[in-house]
């Protein structure tokens, strides 16, 4: 089913998955899937690794979990790593075998050697599916306090503009840890005539080193209030702190009538399962 009608019916619930690199990772990954599929949720989506080093995984383990667990699945797909027939092989494999959305991302460089790039910017990318496979449901990136790269917040907005006018279905966000951020950005958004779903990005903290890592990366700045409580917390009370903090943002966030929440699950579920049996 197509991630756009879905969110056209009701508030989503969604998870994000990323392939193991390693043979004993695999089973953790099951072990996370198996609890979290109790929870019904509306969508999944795979992620997908910088220079296509692991786009056969990603579509291997896309297919596996749809199959298996009976998920709507969504691919990442990233402009590195991919020309046009790339895109048009990828999304004729994904579409014969019944995945029917895709998140269309510009992606990190490699870190090391050069890889083919024809799509500069995602909203490139974006636009050639659209135009070749017009049936495929198609979620853009969103950054609530802009992305890293970005020079200001304007010309942040002005590009997920180009996203959307170039095709995107609905729009799935980086992680935050304040909701004031969410509200901010979905106001900038209407103001550019942006009327697709946003669907906000959760990530439950399960410790101090964690989140200052996880956000320096992606540009997510943390309240000084809940940064002060996990620095001086044990590794158990920083998980409740966490599954606490992740609680009052989804209650606000569902009652505020947001699209829907994708939890970003780094692979384990027990924190994602207390923040919605506690919802």
């Amino acid at each position: 089913m197509n991630i756009n009608n879905i969110l056209k019916e009701k508030q989503t619930t969604s998870f994000e998955f990323f392939p193991p690199k390693e043979s004993a990772q695999e089973a953790v990954l099951f072990d996370t899937i198996e609890s979290l599929a109790k929870l019904n949720p509306d969508f999944v989506s795979i992620t997908y690794g910088a220079g296509g080093s692991s786009g056969e995984k990603t579509f291997n383990w896309t297919k596996l979990i749809q199959d298996q667990y009976k998920f709507t699945t969504m691919m990442h797909l990233t402009c590195y790593g991919n020309d046009p027939d790339d895109i048009d092989r990828i999304c004729t494999q994904m579409q014969a075998a019944g995945i029917d959305n895709v998140l269309a991302l510009r992606g990190d460089p490699p870190k090391e050697g050069s890889v083919k790039s024809h799509f500069k910017y995602a909203n490139e990318m974006v636009q050639y599916i659209h135009d070749t496979h017009g049936d495929m449901s198609i979620g853009v990136a969103g950054y609530p306090e802009k992305h890293t790269q970005a020079v200001d917040l304007k010309t942040d907005m002005d590009n997920l503009k180009r996203k959307v006018d170039a095709g995107a279905d609905f729009i799935i966000t980086q992680l935050f840890f304040d909701n004031e951020l969410l509200y901010r950005f979905r106001d900038s958004a209407a103001k550019l005539q942006i009327d697709i779903p946003i669907v906000a990005g959760i990530m439950p903290i399960v410790g101090y080193s964690q989140v200052v890592r996880f956000t320096q990366m992606c540009g997510a700045t943390i309240p000084d209030k809940l940064l002060s409580r996990l620095e001086k917390a044990s590794p158990e009370d920083a998980i409740k702190i966490g599954v606490e903090h992740a609680i009052y943002q989804c209650q606000d966030l569902i009652a505020q009538k947001t699209a829907g929440i994708h939890y970003y699950t780094l692979n384990r579920s027990s924190s994602v399962i207390d923040v919605l049996r506690q919802l």
